[in-house]
This record gives structure tokens, C-alpha cells and sequence, in this order.
């Protein structure tokens, strides 16, 4: 029994992600790789200064993430306020807001 345990264990440990790693299908490092191009390509403002300058904008929300829509070249900046959640659509090339929830 002790030996079944061992072998079970050691091949749970060997399929699963470590606790931290990447989306399994490599999402948010391609999000920004292709983010990184965008910007490279197109002069425009880093995503460092679009999370800047549109986090100004939004007084006591938390800033949670973004996702990149290569195919636009639109972010989608993700914010939490009172309990609500708040999107806020960037152009990427530009750095202009081009829509927000609420």
C-alpha cells in the first residue's frame, strides 16, 4: 500500500503546475509578448503608461489586471470598486480610452 501511495503521489506531482506557473496554455505570456509587439510596432505608450494614466482616472478602484486583444490592439484594463467590477478599453496603438463599463 505504502509503495501505491509513493507512485501515486510521485506522478501527481510530476502532472501537476507549480504553484504560481503560467496559464496552461501559455495565455497571459502570449497576451503580453504580443502586447510588447503592438507597442514596439506602433510607437505607442507602453502598457506601463496606459496603466498609469487611466489608473489616475479611477479613484479608490483597485487595479486587477488586463487582458490585450491582438487582433484589435485593444486592452482591456480591469478595475474593482464597492464590490463592482469596471473594464476599461484602451487603444493600444493610441493609448485612448475607447469605452468603459458602468
Amino acid at each position: 500500500m505504502t509503495m501505491f501511495l509513493s507512485a501515486l503521489t510521485g506522478i501527481i506531482l510530476a502532472t501537476t503546475s507549480p504553484i504560481g506557473a503560467a496559464a496552461p496554455d501559455g495565455s497571459q505570456s502570449h497576451e503580453q509578448e504580443t502586447a510588447r509587439a503592438v507597442h514596439r510596432d506602433a510607437k505607442g505608450p507602453s502598457l506601463s503608461e496606459i496603466q498609469k494614466r487611466v489608473s489616475a482616472t479611477m479613484p479608490g478602484a483597485k487595479y486587477l489586471g488586463f487582458d490585450f486583444d491582438s487582433s484589435t490592439a485593444v486592452y482591456t484594463l480591469k478595475f474593482l470598486r464597492d464590490g463592482a467590477m469596471i473594464w476599461v478599453l484602451v487603444d493600444g496603438r493610441s493609448g485612448n480610452v475607447i469605452g468603459r463599463s458602468r
